[in-house]
């Protein structure tokens, strides 16, 4: 027998979520004609008010107004037919600076799209997809989705958790962040410690090329950034070594984690900041759980398998597992430094 109930309960969640996949198309465009912005700096506006301020076509403008009043996007005042951007939307959809700007995400999502074919086919095979091979909107949106994070609670919080890092990075520390991406999480860090020297490395030859553009742009003398696998990135003797919301992609993370104890100094510390995560699945079935298991399926587990070992540890691998993995590669000192909503920081010292 069907439960009436249930069904009905099933359908509400499903129109819920269709309304949200439906609504990434209209959010990416919202984010790249300026329509979140011109709103949030200038509404409340019409229709025709919006579509002058961006350049844009009134028809367009103002099925695309329904549609994200529809949503909850943005706020409807029927008295005078004009579309607002309440200040909590304006931290999602137009703060780039906010700590839960989103837009990356939906930047992420279209790009698990595009790289459907590519995933699907190692389904069947069991194989990996190279990071490489991503859609190549995958590793802009992956910078763009953490950038908020990072610039909310890198130096403010996470750093200051370590035991005695702060201090040794304003007084003049040498730091690898590997796994860096497009540079972001180095050259926060190389601004707010100008006294010590950073090196960012990446196994992804396009993303180093942009971490350098964007070290140009802020011009951050402090910093460079080199190709290099995790298990072979250069230097010795380094103070800090860090590794962002990466440990999990990697095919061998215990070897990561032994070349990073040989790089490091005897009192050097390593900072591995990893989705949050609970040891257990059932623990874990919640609304962030469902954002990192996806992303994991169609990124995470894909990169890890094409890599030697193939680890394959997921985003949601959890504490135990990660300490594991790090323990594996020499380290005996192992604390859960702190956390937020979407991140748990460990640190590991020899």
């Amino acid at each position: 027998m069907i439960n009436e109930a249930k069904l009905g309960e099933l359908m509400g969640r499903m129109l819920g979520d269709l309304g949200g996949a439906m609504s990434i198309a209209l959010v990416r465009v919202g984010d790249s004609l300026g329509l979140y912005k011109a709103l949030h700096d200038k509404g409340p506006l019409t229709p025709a008010g919006l579509a002058a301020a961006t350049g844009t076509a009134e028809r367009y403008v103002r099925e695309w107004l329904a549609a994200q009043a529809a949503s909850g996007y943005v706020a409807y005042d029927k008295a005078t037919g004009t579309f607002s951007l309440p200040a909590e939307q304006a931290m999602v959809f137009a703060d780039e600076d906010s700590p839960v700007f989103l837009m990356g995400a939906f930047d992420a999502a279209a790009a698990m799209l595009q790289s459907q074919s590519r995933v699907q086919e190692a389904f069947k095979t069991g194989g990996g997809v190279q990071w490489g091979d991503q859609a190549a909107c995958c590793f802009c949106a992956t910078a763009r989705f953490f950038r908020p994070g990072y610039r909310a609670n890198l130096v403010a919080q996470w750093l200051p958790a370590l035991d005695g890092v702060v201090d040794k990075l304003r007084a003049g520390a040498t730091v690898a962040d590997v796994g860096c991406g497009h540079g972001l999480s180095t050259i926060i860090m190389a601004e707010a410690f100008p006294n010590s020297q950073f090196t960012g490395f990446d196994f992804h030859e396009g993303s180093i090329d942009a971490a350098r553009e964007h070290a140009r742009q802020h011009g951050a003398g402090n910093v460079r950034f080199e190709v290099a696998k995790a298990k072979e990135f250069t230097g010795r003797g380094y103070d800090l070594v860090t590794f962002f919301d990466c440990l999990h992609d990697m095919g061998d993370p215990a070897g990561a984690a032994a070349h990073v104890r040989r790089a490091l100094k005897p009192d050097g510390s390593w900072m591995i900041v990893e989705p949050l995560a609970r040891d257990r699945l059932e623990d874990n079935l919640n609304p962030v759980g469902r954002l990192y298991y996806s992303a994991s399926t169609m990124i995470c587990v894909p990169t890890s398998l094409s890599q030697e070992v193939g680890a394959a540890l997921g985003a949601q691998a959890g504490e135990a597992k990660l300490r594991e993995m790090i323990s594996r590669g020499g380290f005996t000192q192992v604390r859960r430094a702190t956390e937020t909503p979407f991140n748990m920081i460990l640190e590991a010292r020899p």
